[in-house]
Formats: structure tokens, C-alpha cells, sequence
């Protein structure tokens, strides 16, 4: 074999030991570890762009995955569908109303005191009127007076009816005027300071339940002045040992609705 290269022909490998013209091998692995290094290039650069693309690509998920919530992943895995489109929160409309009042009627709640820790709380049209943080509340019995006509807020009370004087319940009952809306909530005790005057007057405004109202007896209310029927919006819940949900008192009461409001007098 002759170690002359010719003009354009390809070197093979096992042709390298006579590359040496003293026709030792001394050079023979430098010669095999520059080949190595060529094929070994050749193969370097599909192989670092293959660990760029994944790379970029395993960046692009953990980061989808932590400012998507995970989503950009299922998508990447399972094929683009598309997420449920979440169901909408329920309305709410005026004082927490399930449904909305008709034209020329008033939205009211009303929630009795709870035992004698938790005050009551009465709302009309998406204003508190009497709550415990508006700090206006009271043992006994809790009355907001609202015009019929306008509703407008008139005045607040609250009556002690376990240790106080039932006159100031009559002096607040007895001057009324025709339409005036009368929302009433109790609070601990609401009855052992009634009198029969008060009963009446109660009834007068529309009440069934305050005949037979009695000591730390839950009580709601809406009436007016002037109602010809017995009003719709009344609650009670007796006090009874074996049915009470505190010790000593029964649960309390929620009830909402919408009052229309009053035409005006004519004059």
C-alpha cells in the first residue's frame, strides 16, 4: 500500500497508519482522537439545539403552570379544550332579597335578637336602620317608624320590657299617624312589661301574634298605621323548654318581603 494522497480522494481509516512517512504510528491517536473530535462536533449542534428547544419549552410550562393555574398544562397534554365557563354569582338585590321588589314597593328584612347576645336588625331598601353596630339597639323590643308614603326613615326606639316602664311604648304608639309603616324585632325578653293598651295598639297596626306574646318569646313585625287587614309580615316563636335552640330562649327570626308603599292622602 502507498501513503501517497491522491488529489480529491478520501481518506480512510484504515489507511491512516501509512499517513507517517518513517511508516511508524506515533501520530495514529492523535490522528483517531481528531476524527473523534470532528464526528463529535458534527453531532454537537443538533444536540445542544434539541436541549435549548426542551429547555425553553420546560421554562414555558412551570411558568404557565404558576401564572395559569395550570391550565396552559392540561391544554398542552390534552389538546386545546376549552375550560367550563364558570356559573355566575347570584344577584344580590336590597337587603339581601332573593328577588327583586315590584315598582313603588319597599325591600325589608328583619332578624330578631338572638338569646340576649346577639342584637337584631332590621333593613329597608339597603339601609340599616337598627343593628347592633349602628349601636341603637335594646332589650326588649326594637321599633323603626318609616313614612308609607315616601319611606322614609321617621324615628328609632327600643322598649325595655323586663325592667322598664311600658308608658314609653304607649307615648311612642299613640300618636301615629295614618301610613305610617311600624318594623318591629325583639331582643332577649319582649313581653313581661306588656300591657293589655299595648297589646291593643299592636293589634291595631295589624299584629295576631302579640295576643299571645310572652316571656323571651322570639317576634317580628311589620304593620301600619291604619291597616284595614292583618298584616302579612308577623313571626313568633314561643319559648319552650323542649324545643328552644339556646338554653333559655328559642331561635331567632328572619323575615323579608316587599310592602307597597302608601298613595298619598288627598287633601
Amino acid at each position: 500500500m502507498r501513503g501517497e494522497l491522491h488529489g480529491g480522494a478520501p481518506v480512510h481509516r484504515d489507511r491512516i497508519l501509512n499517513l507517517n512517512p518513517n511508516g511508524d504510528s506515533r501520530d495514529t491517536s492523535s490522528v483517531l482522537f481528531t476524527i473523534c473530535n470532528l464526528d463529535t462536533m458534527r453531532l454537537a449542534g443538533p444536540l445542544r439545539a434539541v436541549a435549548i428547544v426542551f429547555i425553553i419549552g420546560l421554562t414555558w410550562l412551570l411558568a404557565s403552570s404558576i401564572l395559569g393555574g395550570g391550565s396552559v398544562m392540561k391544554m398542552f397534554f390534552m389538546g386545546t379544550q376549552e375550560e367550563p365557563t364558570p356559573e355566575p354569582w347570584p344577584h344580590r338585590y336590597k337587603c339581601g332579597l332573593s328577588a327583586p321588589c315590584p315598582p313603588k314597593h319597599l325591600a325589608f328584612r328583619v332578624i330578631s335578637g338572638a338569646a340576649n347576645v346577639i342584637g337584631p336588625k332590621i333593613c329597608l331598601e339597603d339601609k340599616i336602620l337598627i343593628s347592633s353596630v349602628k349601636n341603637n339597639v335594646g332589650r326588649g323590643l326594637n321599633v323603626a317608624l318609616v313614612n308609607g308614603v315616601t319611606g322614609e326613615l321617621l324615628e328609632t326606639s327600643s322598649f325595655d320590657m323586663w325592667e322598664g316602664d311600658v308608658s314609653d311604648l304607649l307615648k311612642f304608639l299613640r300618636p301615629l299617624h295614618e301610613g305610617t309603616l311600624v318594623f318591629v324585632a325583639s331582643f332577649d325578653d319582649p313581653a313581661t312589661k306588656m300591657n293589655d293598651e299595648a297589646r291593643r295598639l299592636f293589634e291595631e297596626l295589624g299584629s295576631t301574634a302579640v295576643k299571645e306574646l310572652a316571656f323571651r318569646d322570639s317576634w317580628v313585625f311589620v304593620g301600619a298605621k291604619g291597616i284595614e287587614n292583618k298584616s302579612p309580615f308577623e313571626q313568633r316563636m314561643k319559648n319552650s323548654k323542649s324545643s328552644n335552640k339556646y338554653e333559655g330562649w328559642p331561635e331567632a327570626l328572619e323575615m323579608d318581603g316587599c310592602i307597597p308603599l302608601r298613595a298619598p292622602l288627598e287633601t
